[in-house]
């Protein structure tokens, strides 16, 4: 006979879950059990392949350790590897024993995940250990809770033993309709080479940075393509709003967006006027502001020599030329 543990916890010296498991180790091995433990916190870069061990044994035993909420990303990890890739034929005639020792709330709760779990799987369930430690020296020094280890485990030798026949259950009915409406039809050879790659650190990272490269690539052209648009931002707004005054008017503005780090200069010649991001010759007109006050200003919400008074734009130059801006360009008020 031949049973193969699972351990999801993470090896602490203090974690009861270990003794448990070594109490149950002793009595099967008495037994002439061949007993093989994997600890799963070892085996994190090889869980996916671990599946294919299910099939050497006649029974497994599911091993959590809660700390606080769950069985744990190890296990779990392991059951979805066993869902995607494990023999099903073969794990239908495995029985399994649940063993969930806590330190903190929910013992009850995750040895059902557990069952309920191995059910999904087409598994067999059987009585399991779960228990509440307190004090990890009170429960490894108490020999009643020895020997309801022992009974658990001599129990689970007769079940694999005996095998004796079960009552039918709806999870089997469950579990038929989900693997008819997922199917994933892979020859054994597709299936051990798929869990390799996954198990495989290298693979895995390397398909990371390949991912990686491309969402870099693609946020690339998309700040590029909003480059452009933002180049042209407030521009076509400011030249659909100007109004000339005389030929003889001649003004530069120099607007600074402190929150963009953007330069608008705006060039008026007569009837002529001319718009751009960057620095321009000999501004008249040295403003700095934000770029959420200019869109208030192209949009009609506010005025220059408003946002000048209220202090949303600071200013230095030409003032006369500062008041004249109000009249050049009058903005439509946008809902």
């Amino acid at each position: 006979m031949h049973i193969n543990i699972y351990y999801g916890g993470r090896g602490l010296i203090e974690d009861s879950t270990l003794y448990v498991l070594q109490k149950i180790t002793n009595v099967l091995e008495e037994l002439r059990v061949d007993v093989k433990r994997y600890n799963l916190y070892e085996c994190k870069n090889e869980i996916t392949a671990l599946s294919n061990t299910i099939k050497e044994a006649d029974g497994v035993i599911l091993a959590a350790s809660l700390e606080w909420y769950g069985i744990g990303g190890f296990l779990q990890q392991f059951l979805d590897s066993c869902w995607l890739y494990a023999d099903k034929a073969r794990l239908s005639k495995i029985y399994m024993m649940p063993v969930v020792i806590s330190s903190t709330y929910g013992e009850c709760e995750a040895e059902q995940v557990l069952i309920k779990s191995w059910e999904l799987l087409g598994g067999m369930p059987c009585r399991g250990i779960s228990a509440y430690v307190e004090s990890q020296a009170d429960f490894e020094t108490d020999t009643d809770y020895v020997k309801i280890i022992e009974k658990r485990t001599e129990d689970l030798y007769r079940t694999i033993s005996q095998r004796p026949k079960v009552l039918p259950s709806s999870n089997f009915v469950i579990k038929q309709n989900i693997i008819k409406k997922t199917p994933i039809e892979l020859t054994p050879q597709e299936s051990e080479q798929l869990s390799k790659y996954v198990s495989n650190d290298t693979y895995v990272r390397k398909q990371k940075e390949d991912i990686e490269e491309l969402s870099r690539m693609f946020k690339d052209m998309m700040d590029k393509s909003e480059g452009k648009e933002n180049e042209q931002e407030f521009i076509k707004t400011l030249k659909e709003s100007f109004v000339p005054q005389s030929d003889d008017v001649k003004a530069v503005f120099e607007i600074k967006m402190t929150d963009t780090d953007k330069t608008l200069t705006v060039e008026i010649k007569g009837a002529h006027v001319k718009c751009y991001y960057g620095e321009g010759e000999h501004a008249d007109v040295l403003a700095t502001t934000t770029r959420s006050v200019i869109n208030r200003l192209v949009n009609g919400r506010t005025t220059f020599q408003g946002a000048f008074m209220s202090g949303d734009l600071s200013a230095k130059g030409d003032f006369k030329t500062l008041r004249m801006f109000d009249q050049l360009f009058q903005f439509k008020l946008s809902n």
